[in-house]
């Protein structure tokens, strides 16, 4: 079992930052980011593979969010600058607890995912 535990939300100005955090309890072998803005589905943001340490984004977020984990006993991470409206949605942490030779990008991808945390960009 894996427990998964976000912080980090909140409010902040166009073109401010944020950084997110997921917190996880059991073995990983890939770990990322998914966010759903009211009315429509979940989609993909970033993610990594722990196994060759391959970090996939989604086009939208390239060269304004970055995700990380320093090591193993370290939150994965997901800092977002340069926000825009269009990024208000609630976030979600996801983890998949067995081997995976690529970087999942989509739901089905995952088999754990944490409660959501709401990230709020206002103009």
């Amino acid at each position: 079992q894996v427990q998964l535990v976000e912080s980090g939300g909140g409010l902040v100005q166009v073109g401010g930052s944020l950084r997110l955090s997921c917190a996880a309890s059991g073995r990983t072998f890939a770990m990322g980011w998914f966010r759903q803005a009211p009315g429509k589905e979940r989609e993909f943001v970033a993610a990594i593979n722990w196994i060759d340490g391959r970090i996939s984004y989604t086009d939208s977020v390239k060269g304004r969010f970055t995700v990380s984990r320093d090591n193993a006993k370290n939150p994965l991470s997901l800092q977002m600058n340069s926000l825009k409206p269009e990024d208000t949605a609630v976030y979600y942490c996801a983890a998949r607890s067995n081997y995976i030779g690529f970087v999942p990008t989509t739901t089905t991808g995952y088999n754990y995912w944490g409660q959501g945390t709401q990230v709020t960009v206002s103009s």
